[in-house]
């Protein structure tokens, strides 16, 4: 039973039809306060929502302040764990919910951030190990964030430490997992061929035009990503469901970023 309630929970937070999802990640609130964008949750929600976002990542706490009584349907993905930016050690993952929790709260996804190359890095693997336990258990997908950062990284966006991210969060048992963009097609190419499991990338810090964003989004799909999982490049865009829209284009479309441009306007 198990096995059905988790195909039946993915296809609320991946596309069935084509495989891909957009995700919107708001769980920023935890590492660096109420940022732009994620003030007014509601409102943060239903533009990302119009938009066409398959699925959103918030913390527990915030999922009433999020939740809408009208509009169009989005997947909830609940984030389990968390550090603050003020931490001597913010790279240091603390477990601060739990898969049952999740559940009682309406989940159709959970999520969790890994650091490796760092001092904290059993720790977090040792939770890791844990929450995919449960997951199974529930029969929840469980989205996995995982990032080369730490004392041991010299480079995190380096094609090398990216696909042995990846690859840490296939051996894990993670059914999706959420790396950063290596820069080409190329490099990003075998970040997904060491994978079984979707591939999606991350938005990373705010970027300066609408059209590296979208470059970016296109060049993990012609690599053989299965989606995005972009934050503040859409929460703070200056028309968030014209940037999710723009980004579903291309994600489930297959759309041109010439195309998607037009889109934004």
């Amino acid at each position: 039973m198990t096995i059905i309630g988790k195909q039946i929970r993915i296809e609320r937070i991946i596309n069935r039809n084509t495989g891909k999802t957009v995700i919107v990640p708001m769980d920023h609130g935890i590492s660096v306060g109420p940022i732009e964008g994620l003030k007014d949750m509601k409102s943060a929600v239903q533009m990302v929502s119009d938009g066409g976002a398959n699925a959103i990542v918030e913390h527990k706490g915030l999922v009433g302040a999020g939740h809408r009584r009208g509009g169009r349907d989005i997947g909830l993905i609940i984030h389990l764990s968390a550090s603050t930016s003020l931490s001597p050690n913010p790279n240091a993952k603390t477990l601060i919910c739990s898969v049952e929790e999740a559940i009682k709260l309406g989940a159709d996804a959970v999520s969790i951030h890994v650091n490796i190359g760092n001092g904290s890095e059993k720790d977090m693997l040792r939770d890791f190990g844990t929450v995919t336990n449960d997951a199974k258990t529930w029969g929840m997908p469980l989205l996995a964030m995982i990032y080369p950062r730490g004392e041991k990284i010299k480079d995190e966006f380096d094609v090398n430490y990216i696909k042995h991210a990846a690859r840490v969060g296939d051996e894990m048992g993670a059914d999706i997992v959420k790396v950063s963009y290596t820069g080409s097609v190329d490099s990003f190419k075998e970040v997904v061929e060491g994978c079984s499991i979707p591939v999606v990338i991350a938005g990373g810090p705010k970027m300066n035009s609408d059209r590296e964003i979208l470059e970016m989004v296109k060049g993990s799909m012609e690599a053989g990503g299965a989606g995005v999982s972009i934050g503040r490049n859409v929460f703070q865009h200056k028309n968030p469901a014209k940037m999710v829209q723009a980004i579903s284009s291309i994600v489930h479309d297959n759309a041109s970023v010439v195309d998607a441009l037009k889109i934004i306007g």
